[in-house]
């Protein structure tokens, strides 16, 4: 799944006035859109940014996303005050610190086992590893309630959600812009280019004297923070987590959510998680019914559809069709027809992982 992706980056102006038009969207839309679609689109995002690091820096195709960001929520569920689980009834934002440091340290621990693996075998390991955390928590009800932790106590700075949510979202949008620029200016670092080099060339790579197993692993403890912080946005949006939010539905979802918007592409996690909470609230009012095949309850196949259309269409998703829509228009502006400046790319403008020059 190599998507033919132009070399340009978002730049900072353009950043910065989406920034600002969704800034100041709490004064423009109403409650329900910005609670429902906004607010859910923005953590969506930051938990398949995760999983777009790893398969555009690092050549990984992680499905351990979910799990780890169950560990971040489960975490932070049992540290606060809350009904069912453990509550240690500790101070919410101690319980964030908390819940990141464990999910940090066990995506580590398991950022070192899945690193010896690539491919396919790499896909399937991090898979177990999120129906490992599924089924943990299923069994172990001291911790995850017969129904779920419930009633989550939240920081004072988010407010009361029900009658004013706009805090809850600019805080949404502040960390996921935060995740955004933390990763992008990660990738220029020495370690962000070396882990570059170990996707494209890992044999080259350990010649040169690079320790390819522990680029791998910390990269996967890299993603597993920006999961953990998705975790705790998760329950502050629902106020409570169960074993059922972290299934293996919810793993091919974050999965979908980045190939729709564009798996090599850091700005692509947010454009597809806005398609599919916009997919999910409002596919019931747009679709028809069409016998047993198609209707407003069929939201898993109209997702499917759309997987299958942009996965052919442009497998370098959302963001790949506006940059190709973008180039054609620029080309014929100029009279030359159809641009061929477009070339097999990774997001630094490098090849796209598992390509060969």
């Amino acid at each position: 799944m190599n998507p033919n992706v132009s070399r340009d980056r978002l730049g900072w102006p353009a950043l910065a006035v989406i920034v600002a038009v969704f800034g100041l969207a709490p004064l423009f839309v109403s409650d329900f859109f910005l609670s429902v679609i906004l607010t859910k689109a923005l953590w969506l995002g930051v938990a398949a940014a995760s999983l777009i690091f790893l398969a555009a820096y690092g050549g990984m195709v992680s499905l351990a996303q979910v799990g780890l960001y169950g560990v971040a929520g489960m975490a932070y569920a049992n540290l606060v005050l809350a009904d069912g689980g453990s509550p240690a009834a500790w101070d919410p934002w101690l319980a964030v610190i908390g819940a990141l440091v464990i999910t940090t340290a066990v995506g580590l621990g398991f950022g070192l086992i899945a690193a010896r693996s690539e491919g396919i075998y790499f896909l399937m390991i991090t898979l177990a590893f999120s129906v490992l955390v599924f089924y943990f928590f299923s069994q172990v009800t001291q911790l995850s309630g017969f129904g779920g932790v419930n009633n989550l106590d939240l920081p004072g700075l988010v407010g009361d959600t029900v009658s004013n949510p706009a805090p809850r979202y600019l805080i949404t949008l502040a960390v996921a812009v935060a995740v955004f620029v933390g990763l992008r200016g990660l990738s220029r670092t020495a370690f962000g280019l070396g882990l570059q080099g170990v996707r494209d060339e890992p044999a080259r790579m350990r010649a040169l004297g690079f320790d390819v197993i522990r680029h791998r692993t910390i990269a996967f403890g890299v993603a597993a923070l920006i999961a953990g912080v998705a975790g705790i946005l998760s329950v502050w949006y629902n106020r409570r987590i169960s074993p059922g939010s972290i299934n293996l539905a919810q793993t091919i979802d974050i999965l979908i959510i980045a190939v729709i918007g564009g798996l090599y592409r850091l700005e692509g996690a947010w454009i597809g998680a806005l398609a599919y909470a916009l997919i999910d609230n409002y596919s019931r009012e747009w679709v028809p019914q069409v016998g047993n095949i198609l209707g407003p309850a069929r939201f898993n196949t109209i997702i499917g559809l759309i997987f299958l259309i942009i996965v052919l269409v442009s497998p370098g998703g959302l963001v790949g069709i506006w940059e190709n829509v973008r180039d054609r228009l620029r080309g014929r502006r100029r009279g030359g027809g159809t641009p061929t400046t477009t070339t097999t790319a990774g997001p630094e403008g490098g090849p796209a992982p598992g390509t060969v020059n």
